[in-house]
């Protein structure tokens, strides 16, 4: 079951400079952006467990993203 509404990842799309969106690229974007955000996720909680803090800070997400690449295309 998806995560994230299916509307704002087709706003990203429009934003980006689509006129129309279909449903598959729609779906494959937040397939993209949930798997990417999940590993970003795990990554920081593990900062955040270093650190001996429950709360997962937004320098946790950022050490986690230079860590975490996304996928390229293709992958």
């Amino acid at each position: 079951m998806p995560i994230l509404p299916v509307a704002p990842v087709s706003r990203l799309i429009r934003e980006a400079g689509a006129k129309r969106v279909s449903e598959s690229a729609r779906d494959e974007l937040a397939a993209i952006l949930e798997s990417y955000g999940l590993e970003v996720a795990q990554e920081a909680v593990g900062w955040a467990n270093h650190a001996k803090r429950k709360t997962v800070k937004a320098e946790d997400i950022r050490e986690a993203v230079k860590r975490i690449k996304p996928p390229r295309s293709g992958d």
